[in-house]
């Protein structure tokens, strides 16, 4: 009966939905996406600090195609992260952080 009780104990706990069983994948899926978001927040603050001259039209399409880069890097971002949340994975924040700079370079952009 004892060992009958270990083997039935130790199949429940294989379970991917445990919190300790998902930890060494949360960094493996995690690192490679906080890498990719790390551009594109590093592009959001460019067009950020970017000052704009009323008659400097260069300067504008300079912010727009970094909008446009910021989109393409987000599109990415959430294209690699929904398989992983979707199993439960990661968690639903990784959808804040793209949404967020997406946001701010559509902002960004339409404010120039």
């Amino acid at each position: 009966m004892g060992a009958y009780r270990n083997a039935r104990l130790r199949l429940r706990r294989e379970n991917i939905d445990l919190p300790e069983d998902r930890g060494c994948l949360q960094w493996v899926l995690g690192v490679p996406l906080g890498l990719l978001y790390v551009p594109a927040a590093y592009f959001c603050v460019l067009m950020l600090i970017a000052e704009v001259h009323p008659d400097d039209d260069r300067m504008r399409v300079d912010i727009q195609t970094g909008a446009h880069a910021v989109f393409a890097i987000c599109l990415v971002g959430l294209l690699v992260s929904l398989f992983p949340v979707y199993r439960r994975t990661l968690n639903r924040w990784w959808y804040a952080l793209p949404l967020l700079l997406a946001a701010v370079a559509l902002i960004r952009a339409n404010t120039v």
